[in-house]
């Protein structure tokens, strides 16, 4: 049959005596290792934004908002640096002490005590401050051992106060 196929001019093709074997030319190489990678990436991305070990969350919640007011912040701070008696606070038995100048006494504030944990955003509260003695006692049950970063916003005569520290308790 091959004989006669030659004798009408029809030549024998390599195909029918070798096996079809699929060969990867340089395009088809490129083209599988780019879908490679990029089912490498989605895999990685599904995995960060599905999995809730890897749960990481803004330092606070209203970022943008918040940045806003940055001045205010800026002024406030300078204001309680400028008090001539500062605002200080040490660790007792019963819990983290926070002394208040002795202009603030018996007056009436407006303000609040945050405290914020870096490494847990469940241990994060705030106390809310009214007309206080000379101190506030943060009891002992609220703090756990660790660093914690403290922002005590008090707004005395209508003038700002912002004091803010890092604290290892």
């Amino acid at each position: 049959m091959i004989k006669r196929l030659n004798n009408l001019g029809i030549q024998k093709s390599k195909n029918l005596k070798t096996k079809n074997i699929m060969k990867i030319n340089w395009g088809k190489g490129i083209v599988i290792a780019i879908v490679f990678f990029v089912s490498f990436i989605m895999y990685f991305v599904i995995t960060m934004t599905t999995d809730n070990d890897y749960n990481h969350d803004l330092v606070t919640e209203k970022y943008y908002e918040k940045e806003l007011g940055y001045q205010d912040k800026i002024n406030a701070s300078k204001n309680a640096q400028d008090l001539r008696e500062k605002i200080s606070y040490k660790r007792v038995k019963d819990g983290l002490l926070i002394q208040f100048p002795e202009t603030f006494k018996n007056t009436a504030l407006e303000g609040k005590v945050f405290l914020y944990r870096p490494s847990d955003k469940q241990l994060d509260f705030e106390i809310p401050l009214s007309n206080i003695q000379n101190y506030l006692l943060v009891p002992d049950k609220h703090l756990s051992d660790g660093r914690w970063n403290i922002s005590i916003e008090i707004k005395h005569q209508k003038v700002d106060y912002l004091f803010t520290d890092e604290i290892v308790y």
